[in-house]
């Protein structure tokens, strides 16, 4: 299975509570890598939704803004300021 983890979407500035970490996420791909490995939890409803969206963007089932919506869903469970700009 061919996966896309290119496709983009408008960013999504996310400010964690450590001083000075953010992340510009714009990608599937920035999206997977922040939610794996800088996301402050593991759980939560939310967070497994942002997961398995950027498996459906990759795979073609979902569009690249409902991936954006989940991110922003699962930051504002988990505590993250998100920044979210239109374009």
């Amino acid at each position: 299975m061919k996966f896309d983890t290119s496709t983009e979407f408008d960013q999504v500035i996310l400010i964690f509570k450590d001083p000075g970490r953010r992340l510009i996420v714009r990608t599937a791909q920035q999206a997977a890598k922040a939610l794996i490995k800088d996301w402050p939890s593991d759980d939560g409803e939310e967070f497994l939704s942002a997961v398995k969206a950027c498996l459906d963007v990759m795979t073609g089932k979902a569009s690249s803004n409902e991936l954006r919506n989940a991110i922003l869903r699962a930051a504002n469970e988990a505590g993250v300021a998100a920044v979210a700009a239109l374009h």
